[in-house]
């Protein structure tokens, strides 16, 4: 069984990306050469800061959390790679 990250990156303008993956170094690696492995809405948007990691059980929650956040206002985002909020208790590991 694999296990599940959720992370976040920011921009050279500040916008942050949220992503699931089972290798954080390589994804990020990846995000950062850009094409044609790099997610495409952060081709051009460099250089990139990883600024939040977290382990989380499964896929299916990943891909839930990371649903989630994609729909929270931006003030809640930072507060959350800033350490002011946590993930619900029962999505980390």
């Amino acid at each position: 069984m694999s296990q599940w990250f959720l992370y976040m990156v920011r921009t050279a303008r500040g916008a942050l990306y949220t992503g699931i993956t089972t290798d954080v170094e390589r994804r990020f690696a990846e995000h950062q050469e850009g094409y044609p492995r790099g997610a495409r809405s952060l081709r051009g948007k460099g250089p990139l800061t990883l600024v939040f990691q977290t382990r989380v059980p499964d896929r299916a929650t990943a891909s839930k959390l990371e649903w989630q956040i994609k729909q929270w206002p931006r003030a809640r985002k930072e507060a959350l790679v800033a350490g002011k909020i946590q993930l619900p208790a029962d999505t980390s590991c």
